[in-house]
């Protein structure tokens, strides 16, 4: 199998990732901060190495302010259901993956907020001053995507920031496109809330994820139950304790451990170079064959390594449907959880065909791909 579906979750992973759950699973897979055996120690010092990690990768606060999830729309609705009081008013985007659109538009409809979706341009790119002309006095936060998991679009994130820690909102950044593949700093990009998963670019298990809170954002928890402190009547307010409510996944965050060391030694730019020259030679490969129409902007430094575009023959499920019977290639057909960009590009309902690379993919895998659309619509 050809694996073109990164975007949606990495495979394969690091050798050492395996490695790690196979270890762990076999000799550390306690309950963490239950006990004060050697095994729950050690399945505590997984958690804690892995929030020390990403505390370094994304320059936050402190490695507490870090609280795991199951995966990142577990940690966007956190956020959001966690920070949003009835009569505000939300800034989002017509890019949003639905983990984002979704609990919005409900609350929106539930009539407990009020919603501005910004308009991205013809390229897929927000513009900073789009979300400040939004900015209104009931609005409490700004929730953005990093980066189109359609078009691979990265946003001005850090212009937005600026202009929202300086309206005193809140901003709230799904990396789930980015976390691993794009260097993300959320101070000084005044970030108050990143959610993002484990299992895309930074090449851990399904099952992970995590939810950074700065100091400025004050989020409800989202469940109440045991901590491993238990002599109080209600649930702690302290980080990360306040999010983390039961057991974690302890397994997955020991081989996200991993995951994160594999990214960092092998570097976050050498990683997106990688994959978005795959997608440059992708793209001019379809130019070649004609009859596809690509969809985004061409500019590789604003880019995640994801490319979509539809066959003016035939529609993505087919497409999809072939490359896979028949020639042992994944990749991602359809609406992408992403239903509004795809409105804005015309291409709903069908949507688009995704191909998006991952470190371990190569120049011939990409070349496969190209000939085998060239069999399929010749």
């Amino acid at each position: 199998m050809i694996y073109l579906d990164n975007a949606a979750t990495s495979f394969p992973k690091p050798e050492s990732v395996y490695q790690a759950l196979d270890k762990f699973a076999r000799q550390s897979l306690a309950n963490p901060g239950r006990a004060g055996h050697k095994m729950a120690q050690a399945a505590e010092r997984a958690l804690e190495d892995t929030r020390h990690l990403l505390n370094v990768l994304f320059h936050g606060e402190a490695p507490e302010r870090f609280a795991f999830t199951l995966n990142c729309t577990d940690a966007l609705n956190m956020a959001l259901k966690g920070v949003l009081h009835e009569g505000d008013h939300v800034v989002t985007s017509n890019l949003e993956h639905n983990s984002v659109s979704r609990p919005l538009r409900q609350m929106e409809l539930d009539g407990r907020i009020t919603l501005t979706r910004l308009k991205a341009d013809g390229g897929g790119t927000i513009d900073p001053d789009d979300v400040r002309r939004a900015l209104t006095p009931k609005t409490r936060l700004v929730a953005l995507t990093h980066a189109s998991n359609v078009l691979g679009t990265v946003q001005p994130i850090a212009e937005v920031g600026r202009i929202v820690r300086e309206a005193g909102r809140l901003f709230l950044v799904d990396a789930a496109q980015t976390a691993g593949a794009v260097p993300i700093d959320v101070q000084a990009f005044a970030i108050d809330l990143l959610a993002f998963p484990g299992h895309k670019s930074l090449l851990g298990p399904t099952g992970t994820g995590a939810l950074y809170v700065g100091s400025r954002a004050e989020v409800r928890a989202w469940r109440e139950g045991g901590t491993g402190g238990a002599d109080t009547d209600t649930h702690p307010l302290k980080f990360p304790q306040r999010l983390e409510g039961g057991t974690a996944n302890v397994l997955g965050i020991a081989g996200l451990r991993e995951g994160i060391k594999y990214v960092q030694e092998r570097g976050l730019n050498v990683i997106r170079q990688h994959e978005v020259a795959l997608c440059d030679r992708l793209w001019r490969q379809l130019d070649e064959l004609g009859g596809f129409q690509v969809y985004g902007h061409r500019d590789a430094k604003r880019r995640v390594g994801t490319i979509s575009f539809r066959s003016k023959v035939l529609p993505p499920e087919d497409l999809g449907g072939s490359l896979d019977s028949s020639f042992d290639i994944a990749i991602r057909p359809g609406l992408h959880c992403a239903p509004y960009i795809h409105r804005a590009l015309g291409t709903h309902p069908e949507g688009a065909v995704r191909v998006s690379p991952g470190p371990f993919n190569t120049e011939e895998d990409i070349d496969a791909l190209a000939k085998a659309l060239a069999e399929i619509v010749g």
